[in-house]
């Protein structure tokens, strides 16, 4: 848990900073975080090109490999579903809709908000936003007690990205090419299964 903790203590440093504005005006000016997104995509995919074993094992994985984001489309709608009966000011088809965001916040609050409204859009923010902190911090023990598939499930689209490197880490470099698959695939899939469920109500 120490990686994860030493992201949590960088996270509330930043949060604070933010909220009490001692940040750079240059980080404010810029948007200094997809820059590190692009260097640490950068140093994974160095680390995925110099491990030889990777790619023997993406062929052997053939169409298994589409297996992987089907079952997570799956099992979020279906816990959003189950999380509705509890929820009474949020019907079925808005908390599938929220699911349906796959941890991709941006995207999927802005089509929410559109769509039905901005509250809903709000709910959606934080749930995957939610999403991917989750991951980010208990992805070590998500692939130690719940396989080294885990991590990639509970980072949905993010793990592509945002949540890639530390997947990388706890279940491997062997794991970052179908992490990478998986959050391409949801990621596209997200505007679509949103349309979908409220063209059907």
């Amino acid at each position: 848990m120490k990686g994860s903790i030493i992201i949590i203590i960088f996270f509330t440093t930043g949060l604070f900073a933010g909220i009490k504005g001692l940040s750079p005006e240059l980080l404010k000016e810029a948007d200094g975080t997809l820059y590190a997104l692009y260097l640490l995509m950068f140093l994974v995919g160095i680390g995925i090109g110099t491990d030889k074993n990777i790619w023997p094992m993406l062929k052997n994985m053939n169409l298994k490999i589409i297996l992987l984001p089907l079952s997570i489309i799956t099992g979020t709608l279906a816990g959003a579903g189950i999380c509705s009966i509890f929820l009474s000011e949020i019907s079925l088809p808005d908390a599938l809709a929220i699911g349906s965001g796959f941890g991709y916040y941006s995207l999927s609050s802005i089509i929410i908000s559109q769509v039905r409204n901005e509250t809903l859009g709000i709910i959606a923010l934080l749930s995957n936003i939610s999403r991917e902190i989750f991951t980010l911090i208990f992805t070590p023990l998500l692939a130690k007690y719940f396989g080294k598939l885990a991590p990639i499930a509970s980072g949905g689209a993010t793990s592509m990205d945002t949540t890639l490197p530390v997947i990388s880490r706890y279940s491997g470099k062997e794991y970052a090419i179908l992490a990478v698959f998986n959050g391409v695939i949801l990621t596209l899939f997200v505007p679509f299964i949103i349309a979908f469920i409220y063209k059907l109500t």
